[in-house]
């Protein structure tokens, strides 16, 4: 019967058997049925130091990423190229690679800086080229506007864009200000829809003091084909040398205010109009609920 280790000399007895078993390519449970020792502390002391025999150890399924790691290494990959290319996170790509010597690097910082602008440039062509097509294919969603579509959408441009009434400061007068040229095209097309004559507007360019000026003057004025005599005075916005402005460089132009003069009627029914727009807006909601 085999003795139970309770002395010194009985374990040592054991641990023989045990070790020479283990070397004869044993398993934990081969030794643990031959020797009868069913407790698992006292097996494993038993056989401590001595590795398992290879047919008792399981397969690693990462076993090949890491000898593919390995090499990639050795050939002077980095961390982020082997984890691309293998598909694993770095932290594995880490632990399989850190013994071996760091690889030198491929460029130099100037190198490197100059392929990321590289990358970064090619990036932003492509989302200027995306951007530009689908704004084609979405201008195209639109088509010819009918005289009741423009209608509309001056209405509700101007509710957006120009000036309102208030209870406590009256001023019943049409007055819209814009920097997007679109915006001023629409606008000013809406104005001769509703039947506002070219007599009745005036302009006034407003931009910062020293902005180009008499450019953004030009622009304006080309831009709506009117003479100067339609213009006031431009305004200037004194310019605080405490602010950083964004605003500015050839683009910059200021904003254009246009005034209808004896306006108070037309401002009267804008304001019909757009109460017009909301409850049919309201009643449009309420039946697709239904």
């Amino acid at each position: 019967m085999t003795p139970i280790p309770g002395t010194p000399a009985d374990f040592e007895t054991l641990r023989h058997r045990a070790i020479a078993l283990r070397r004869a390519g044993h398993s934990l449970r081969q030794i643990r049925d031959e020797l009868k020792v069913f407790n698992n502390d006292t097996l494993h002391r038993l056989v401590k130091g001595e590795p398992p025999p290879e047919w008792t150890r399981r397969p690693n399924a990462k076993d090949g990423l890491r000898e593919r790691a390995r090499e990639l290494r050795r050939a002077g990959w980095t961390y982020d190229r082997i984890q691309a290319e293998l598909g694993c996170s770095r932290s594995s790509v880490s632990l399989w690679v850190r013994d071996l010597p760091k690889p030198e690097p491929r460029y130099t910082p100037e190198q490197q800086r100059a392929l990321m602008n590289e990358g970064l440039a090619a990036v932003r062509a492509a989302q200027d080229r995306e951007r530009a097509a689908t704004k084609l294919r979405a201008a195209a969603d639109i088509g010819e506007l009918s005289d009741r579509e423009l209608f509309l959408i001056g209405v509700g441009l101007y509710w957006a864009e120009g000036g309102k009434d208030k209870p406590y400061d009256r001023r019943e007068c049409v007055v819209f200000v814009n920097s997007d040229p679109g915006m001023i095209r629409v606008f000013l097309a809406w104005l001769r829809l509703v039947g506002v004559e070219g007599e009745r507007i005036r302009y006034t360019v407003a931009i910062h003091e020293n902005a180009d000026v008499a450019g953004a003057e030009r622009y304006w004025a080309d831009l709506v084909g009117a003479d100067a005599s339609a213009f006031n005075k431009t305004t200037l916005k004194k310019h605080n040398p405490r602010t950083v402005r964004r605003n500015t460089g050839d683009d910059y132009r200021g904003c254009l205010v246009i005034k209808v003069r004896k306006g108070a009627d037309l401002y009267r029914r804008i304001e019909g109009w757009w109460c017009g727009i909301v409850g049919a807006a309201a009643s449009a909601d309420q039946q697709n609920v239904r």
